[in-house]
């Protein structure tokens, strides 16, 4: 029997407490900021789309995240570890496993699953990167809502028997990289050296990566000199791959890797590693049994078209040239990838549980990681490059006494 090693997820998440902001923000905001309210709700599906009915009689109770013009039922597929079924109804905090969002029911979750370290991401109501801020008219109010969480984060969910175990992960206003980039310092002098980014800004109605001004440069020469590494996880652009109205969730659930994939070209064909060479990036839940392929396109592509020509490669080296040191995906099921991790990289894969989320291989992690190491072949390094030695290097955890 091979033997896996305390493993380190670099993708998890946390379900943001009742009175996070509550707690944080000026007293003027009481009634505009983030709180939740528990009420009644009726779930319908209709064309496609779900909606939910507030205040119904014959409803379901529910706790509901108000946030200025927000009104947002608390799903159960953001905390669905401990449900014997996955639906899309809403819940309450006290139906939801207590380790969602309590840190010491999660250390204890942890220590029962065989995992040592756990970087989390944003959840319920900001979503994966912060979009519910973005979104919101009140700016002000919006940056003041990302500082409380960025501390509370630093501060209480990674602090205390937290620290070392859950490494804290910030967000940043996506809808300005000065102000972005100001955050990200502040936060890494607090000892945060990750943050979660979109995969793609153009669907939030943002400067996408490839944008003639370099209109994100302040934020990737933020985390370059702050060695934050960069995380964009599955739906961080608000838009999840689809292929017609009418198709089944199944459909779109098979093919999310490709919100990665093409932010993977992005930043590979963009030029962004040229201009920071000391810049790191990370695709949660991404997989990578695809990047084969279209890392032997991209460079084929380099190789046949002329570079000066408006159908060329723009990149001095070959856009395989640029993945290790900067690009590190994440897997928690991905055969297909490790038996072709020759072709990727080994030093550029990592593992995640995703708790609590419907694809959580918790609380039977470490049987799922031995079955999949060994169905790959992995050796005993490989392994430990997977479970933890990537995420060491890449997240930079030794600062906070993770060494080995």
């Amino acid at each position: 029997m091979l033997e896996i090693p305390k493993i380190i997820s670099v993708d998890d998440h946390v379900v943001e407490p009742p009175n996070l902001w509550v707690e944080r923000l000026p007293s003027k905001y009481k009634d505009k900021g983030p709180r939740v309210e528990r009420d009644r709700a009726i779930f319908n599906f209709e064309g496609g789309v779900f909606s939910y009915e507030k205040g119904a009689k014959d409803g379901e109770e529910c706790d509901w995240w108000i946030y200025d013009d927000l009104v947002y039922p608390f799903p159960k597929l953001s905390a669905a570890v401990g449900f014997d079924s996955l639906d899309v109804t809403p819940v309450t905090f006290d139906q939801i496993r207590p380790g969602c969002w309590k840190q010491k029911e999660r250390l204890e979750d942890m220590d029962a699953n065989h995992v040592e370290a756990s970087v989390n991401f944003p959840n319920v109501l900001p979503r994966f990167c912060g979009q519910a801020f973005l979104e919101r008219q009140d700016k002000e109010l919006a940056l003041l809502c990302v500082k409380a969480y960025n501390d509370w984060m630093i501060d209480e969910w990674c602090a205390g028997d937290g620290k070392g175990r859950l490494i804290p992960m910030t967000i940043v206003p996506l809808w300005d990289p000065l102000l972005a980039a100001e955050e990200i310092r502040r936060c890494a002098d607090k000892g945060s050296h990750a943050i979660a980014f979109t995969e793609n800004p153009h669907p939030l109605g943002l400067p996408s990566i490839h944008a003639a001004d370099n209109h994100w440069d302040p934020v990737f020469q933020a985390c370059a000199d702050t060695e934050t590494i960069l995380n964009m996880h599955i739906g961080s652009s608000s838009k999840m791959p689809a292929t017609s109205p009418d198709a089944p969730f199944a459909v779109s659930s098979t093919i999310t890797f490709s919100n990665a994939m093409g932010s993977f070209c992005d930043y590979i064909l963009s030029g962004v590693f040229d201009r920071f060479p000391d810049l790191r990036i990370a695709y949660a839940e991404g997989q990578v049994g695809w990047m084969p392929y279209v890392i032997e396109r991209m460079d084929k592509l380099w190789e046949e078209r002329d570079n000066s020509s408006d159908f060329g490669v723009m990149l001095p080296n070959r856009p395989s040239s640029y993945i290790a040191d900067h690009i590190y995906g994440c897997i928690f099921d991905d055969e297909v990838g490790l038996l072709n991790r020759d072709l990727i990289g080994m030093d550029q894969i990592c593992f995640e549980v995703d708790y609590p989320h419907a694809d959580s291989t918790f609380p039977h992690t470490k049987d799922v990681a031995t079955s999949i190491v060994t169905k790959a072949g992995l050796n005993d390094e490989e392994i430990y490059k997977l479970m933890r030695g990537n995420a060491i290097r890449g997240w930079g955890l030794e600062r906070f006494g993770i060494t080995q």
